[in-house]
């Protein structure tokens, strides 16, 4: 008797139409989808296609400028805001650097707030493209309250009120990331982004269509993640594992170079990474201790100093 194939674990979306129809329902599958993989695939978001192509046209041409160009808009300390040029991101512990620049724009705070002194302002490259400014600002703000509803989603698998997280991220330092991953020309020892996992609370990314991220499953066997078009991909990162004793994994995860027949093409993503507010107290849920999942991190730590030291670890600070 011949054993039977055993098809590789899916991540399955989600619709995001069952939040106003059955937000308990879309609770559960986001929750479990997490609790599964750290990952999950979300359909049906209702985001304006034509103002998210109209960000990534900008993206595009913003990279497609000359470098002397580009550099103008490259802060003297860390990359948090404006450009990073290819060949500086490396993964923690990796000895090779991404194959990748990219784009950051951070949250606009107002005059007096005491973040200013941590949170930089953000640059913007009006001369070269008037329209950048407006399109991709309407993407930071999409994204943001996208990441919300979708924490929304989480305290209540958590077992928390709906609102926890409201009042946890409101000035928190999220970041959105215009990526440019350039045509990979030959074999290498780089790939386009080397397998890592994310620093923030959850990451929530658009632009996976075209192949090359995969999620490392728990049986050390590499997913491949090819979303319907039009999705938004999510992931947990480092802080909310950690807030939440691992009952939602942070899953290491990679973009690797294409095959040979798509190497003359780019890829492009907008990955949105949604972060607590800088003196937002990390420390373990009550509800996620017990006897046999005992607190991993009996001592809390706020989320600019976890920030800042994983920074340093991939060389962006």
């Amino acid at each position: 008797m011949s054993q039977a194939h055993t098809l590789p674990p899916r991540i399955d979306p989600v619709s995001f139409r069952e939040f106003e129809w059955d937000f308990q329902a879309f609770s559960d599958k986001l929750g479990g989808s997490f609790a599964r993989f750290g990952f999950a695939v979300i359909s049906d978001h209702g985001l304006p296609q034509d103002r998210i192509e109209a960000a990534l046209d900008d993206a595009k041409a913003f990279f497609a400028l000359p470098e002397a160009a580009k550099l103008k808009y490259t802060l003297p300390v860390g990359g948090q805001r404006g450009y990073t040029p290819f060949g500086i991101e490396t993964a923690k512990g990796a000895a090779h650097f991404d194959l990748k620049e990219f784009w950051h724009v951070g949250r606009d705070l107002p005059a007096g707030h005491k973040y200013r002194d941590h949170m930089a302002d953000n640059v913007w490259p009006d001369a070269d493209l008037p329209r950048f400014h407006e399109s991709v600002g309407w993407l930071y703000g999409a994204l943001d309250s996208m990441g919300l509803k979708v924490l929304e989603a989480i305290a209540v698998y958590l077992g928390l009120e709906r609102h926890f997280f409201d009042d946890t991220v409101d000035f928190g330092n999220s970041i959105l990331r215009l990526l440019h991953y350039p045509p990979v020309p030959k074999d290498g020892p780089h790939i386009r982004a080397g397998a890592h996992e994310d620093i923030n609370v959850i990451t929530l990314l658009m632009g996976a269509e075209e192949a090359g991220l995969e999620v490392l499953d728990r049986d050390g066997q590499w997913l491949a993640i090819n979303p319907p078009p039009g999705s938004l991909v999510c992931n947990i990162g480092d802080m909310l594992q950690r807030l939440t004793n691992h009952r939602l994994p942070s899953t290491t995860h990679r973009v690797v170079n294409p095959a040979p027949e798509r190497r003359g093409v780019p890829r492009y993503s907008t990955p949105f990474f949604l972060h607590f507010n800088s003196d937002y107290c990390i420390r373990t849920l009550p509800n996620c201790v017990d006897a046999a999942h005992p607190d991993r991190y009996p001592t809390p730590i706020t989320a600019d100093e976890f920030l800042q030291e994983r920074l340093r670890e991939i060389k962006l600070a």
